[in-house]
């Protein structure tokens, strides 16, 4: 049996530690906290004004998005001396994108051929072995991959909340329901 070349060990180590930092949700925290591309954000944009926004990663699902706005909005409503929120404009963007990988069952290497062992379909054409199924098709195994992020723009009040607002939340009522039903870091 071959031992693999270092530099095959480490770029698989490399893309396996990039696989285990992507199995997890993006938690509830400020975006960019130790390297964490996804998370929330506010900009103020008046005394009462704020724009919120709340990234996931490829596992994070879009009501856990939505609820991490909605919970951030909350907080934000609460530190600033506010009873409630109302969101002005609110949406929540999908980014999809389509990620192919060599499918492990059909690898163009096989023990003879290369370190990987597997089944390899070859055929011959045009005067040399292809690796390729006579169609032209890859042995590639295709997924999609959704990432949410959710945003809104919100203004604070004081005192009840309005009545007849479907888009007017209870800050503190919000903080009680969701803040035991977001993923916080090292959890």
């Amino acid at each position: 049996m071959r031992a693999l070349p270092l530099k095959t060990l480490a770029v698989t180590l490399a893309a396996g530690l990039a696989l285990a930092a992507c199995a997890t949700a993006t938690p509830y925290q400020p975006a960019g906290l130790n390297g964490q591309r996804g998370g929330y954000a506010e900009q103020r944009l008046e005394n009462n004004r704020f724009r919120v926004s709340f990234s996931g990663n490829s596992v994070t699902s879009r009501d856990q998005v939505e609820m991490s706005l909605l919970l951030r909005s909350a907080e934000l409503t609460v530190e600033n001396g506010f009873d409630w929120f109302a969101t002005v404009n609110r949406a929540t963007d999908r980014d999809t994108r389509f990620v192919s990988t060599p499918d492990p069952f059909y690898s163009r290497y096989n023990s003879f051929y290369g370190p990987y062992w597997g089944p390899s379909w070859r055929y011959y054409r045009s005067g040399f072995w292809s690796p390729w199924d006579r169609w032209g098709a890859n042995d590639f195994d295709v997924r999609q991959v959704d990432r949410y992020e959710a945003n809104a723009e919100i203004i604070m009040g004081r005192g009840p909340k309005p009545a007849n607002d479907p888009n007017a939340f209870d800050a503190r009522e919000v903080v009680q329901n969701l803040s035991t039903r977001v993923t916080r870091p090292g959890a």
